[in-house]
C-alpha cells in the first residue's frame, strides 16, 4: 500500500496559520493534497495535525485525518522524521500496510503529480534505495562561497578553489522541501535523508520555494503565476 502522509500542525510562527492560509484563493495544503490525488500514486493521503480547523480543511479537498497528533509532537523542535515515525508506528496499529509511503509538505504549491510519480518509479527501482526526495541544484558553486569574520573581511570556505574553472566543480544539490518518498521501515527507524541510500529528484528552480517567511511567500506566489498564468 502506498500511502501519503501530509504534516500539518496548526502552531506555525512566522507566518501564523500558514498551513491553510490562503494561497491564490484557496488554503496552501489544498495543493498538496490535490497533487497527491492527481499523481495517482497513493491508496491513502493522510494529514498528520494537532489542529481540528486543519483537519477539517483537510477532509474537504480529499484527505483523512484518522488520527490527531500528539502535541509534543506539534512543536518548533520536533522534526521531520519524528513526525513520520510516529505516523508509521500508529499505521501499524491499525493493520495498514505501510511498504512505500511519501511524506508531502503541506506548504508545495509548485509540486506537480509527475514529480511524485519519478519518485516512486526510482524508489521501485531497486530494493537498497530507503529514499527519494525532491532537489535543486545550486545555482552558484558552492566551493566559492563566502563568509564574513568579525571585522567584517572576507574570506572563502573552501580557498584552494579560488582559481578552479565553474565547469570542474563538482554540481551540488539541496533539499527542495517539497516530498520524501521512503519505505515505511526506514520512516521508523528515522534512518537519514542526506546519505548513500538515498535517490533525487531534481527540479527546476522556477518550481523551488521554501515558504518560511511572508517574503517567502510572495515569491512563491509568484512563482506560480509565472507557471500558471490566468487568461482573463
Amino acid at each position: 500500500m502506498n500511502i501519503a502522509v501530509i504534516p500539518a500542525r496548526g502552531g506555525s510562527k512566522r507566518i501564523p496559520r500558514k498551513n491553510i492560509k490562503l494561497f491564490h484563493s484557496k488554503p496552501i495544503i489544498a495543493y498538496s493534497i490535490e497533487c497527491a490525488l492527481a499523481s495517482g500514486c497513493f491508496d491513502r493521503i493522510i494529514v498528520s495535525t494537532d489542529d481540528a480547523e486543519i483537519a477539517d480543511i483537510a477532509r474537504q479537498y480529499g484527505a483523512e485525518v484518522p488520527f490527531m497528533r500528539p502535541a509534543e509532537l506539534a512543536d518548533d523542535y520536533c522534526g521531520t522524521l519524528d513526525v513520520m515515525a510516529h505516523a508509521v508506528s500508529t499505521f501499524e496499529t491499525m493493520d495498514m500496510a505501510t511498504a512505500h509511503i511519501c511524506c508531502i509538505y503541506p506548504t508545495a504549491p509548485l509540486l506537480l503529480p509527475e514529480d511524485l510519480q519519478r519518485g516512486e518509479q526510482i524508489l521501485r527501482s531497486h530494493a537498497q534505495i530507503q529514499y527519494v526526495f525532491s532537489a535543486v541544484a545550486f545555482g552558484f558553486p558552492v566551493q566559492r562561497a563566502i563568509y564574513l569574520n568579525n571585522e567584517q573581511e572576507v574570506s572563502m570556505f573552501q580557498p584552494e578553489h579560488a582559481k578552479t574553472r565553474s565547469q570542474d566543480l563538482l554540481e551540488s544539490y539541496h533539499d527542495a522541501g517539497q516530498f520524501y518518498w521512503g519505505r515505511g521501515q526506514a520512516f521508523l527507524e528515522k534512518q537519514p535523508f542526506f546519505a548513500p541510500h538515498s535517490r533525487i529528484v531534481e527540479l527546476p528552480a522556477l518550481r523551488v520555494r521554501d515558504i518560511d517567511t511572508p517574503i517567502d511567500w510572495e515569491i512563491a506566489e509568484f512563482f506560480y503565476e509565472r507557471l500558471h498564468p490566468r487568461h482573463d
